[in-house]
């Protein structure tokens, strides 16, 4: 064997060792760049697992605990002014009511009956003389905020007439939500014992 094949013996035996180390030899010389060795410790660094982008499971469960404990925190006080919300808007209503009830009274010099009811005020039966409605912008008589119709009573027990709201129980009495709703005094507050005219 000679010094040249030799050579080329035990250089195909380096190669064998790395794996593309003739592949760069050959492409250095094609580009006149230094070879590149690759180690297999190295290959096996370059293929380390890397976790896919996105959350775990246990880091949306945090998360949607946290999201849970503020629901709780915050959302009794929010459906405390929703029930506070529909008491004045029940209130405002009892109020247009009364204008409307108002302009009933000027035209035709007396209020609805009790039996002639709100719905007088679309609706002419015909024979109330000196109508000039309808005297709501409505078609019909709303409900209060909770669905119930409104009563009316007229003549009143505490003036010519009286238009309430039971509340969102529907029941006479009650506290907070379920408070009555009335047209002679104004809503009372809780805690405070006032009435809020």
């Amino acid at each position: 064997m000679s010094i040249n094949q030799h050579k080329e013996t035990q250089l195909l035996r380096d190669t064998s060792i790395s794996s593309g180390f003739v592949e760069d030899t050959l492409l250095s010389n094609s580009f006149h760049q230094q070879p590149k060795i690759r180690h297999p410790k190295s290959d096996i660094q370059n293929r380390e697992i890397r976790r896919p982008a996105g959350f775990t499971l246990i880091e949306l469960l945090v998360v949607i605990i946290i999201i849970g404990l503020l629901a709780a925190l915050v959302g009794p006080k929010l459906f405390g002014r929703v029930g506070k919300g529909k008491q004045a808007a029940a209130q405002a209503q009892i109020e247009l009511f009364g204008a409307a009830l108002d302009n009933f009274r000027l035209d035709v010099g007396r209020y609805p009956t009790s039996e002639e009811g709100l719905n007088v005020l679309l609706v002419n039966p015909g024979a109330v003389e000196n109508w000039d409605g309808p005297y709501l912008k409505k078609q019909e008589i709303p409900p209060d905020p909770w669905g119930h119709t409104y009563v009316y009573k007229s003549p009143g027990e505490h003036g010519d007439y009286d238009i309430l709201s039971y509340g969102g129980d529907g029941v006479a009495g009650g506290e907070g939500e379920n408070q009555d709703v009335v047209s002679w005094q104004g809503i009372k507050r809780a805690g405070a014992g006032e009435r809020v005219e």
